[in-house]
């Protein structure tokens, strides 16, 4: 039976972030912790959904079949640990195409919502950027977690200039969820 679901960001909440992204395959590495974090998650009964901006698609810089195979890797690791990830959603454009999948824009979680029949308003949603946050707040979902792994620190002056907070700050995925775990998704 599903607890509940939750929306997670990417690079800097499950793996490394590098300034230039990750573009190689060879470039992902799981953050620690991570992995134990999503099948603490997933034995509780939670419903974990990957949504991420992948710019460097619409760049040039990376190709959809390199993050294609950087994702396959992503899922086997997750698995090997025990976890599962019910779906994964890529906004793959660059900012300045206007799409409304690029977060803070919306559309992966509507998308998502559209796909596995999720109940926005009962999710929560971890990441590491003001940009995650605020498509959490504009999506209407019950929580919004920022970690501080990744760009988390930058994002704490940006959402407190744009009069937005999260639910919680903490240090990383595993902090993330044993908060979700604490309060049964709610």
């Amino acid at each position: 039976m599903r607890r509940g679901v939750v929306f997670l960001d990417r690079d800097g909440v499950i793996n490394r972030d590098l300034p230039e992204g990750v573009t190689r395959l060879e470039d992902f590495t799981f953050l620690p912790g991570s992995r134990e974090a999503l099948r603490r998650l997933a034995e509780a009964g939670f419903a974990c959904v990957v949504v991420t901006n992948q710019s460097a698609v619409g760049r040039g810089r990376l190709s959809p079949e390199t993050l294609a195979a950087i994702h396959r890797r992503m899922i086997a690791g997750i698995r090997e640990a025990g976890g599962f990830l019910l779906d994964l959603f890529v906004c793959p454009h660059a900012p300045e195409a206007g799409c409304d999948c690029r977060k803070p824009a919306t559309g992966m979680l509507r998308e998502a919502a559209r796909r596995h029949g999720i109940d926005l308003s009962a999710a929560a949603l971890v990441g590491d950027q003001a940009a995650d946050i605020l498509c959490a707040r504009r999506a209407g979902l019950a929580r919004a977690l920022l970690v501080l792994t990744g760009q988390g620190p930058q994002a704490i002056p940006v959402l407190a200039a744009s009069g937005v907070t999260p639910d919680a700050v903490v240090a990383d995925l595993g902090a993330a969820a044993e908060w979700i775990l604490a309060r049964g998704g709610r």
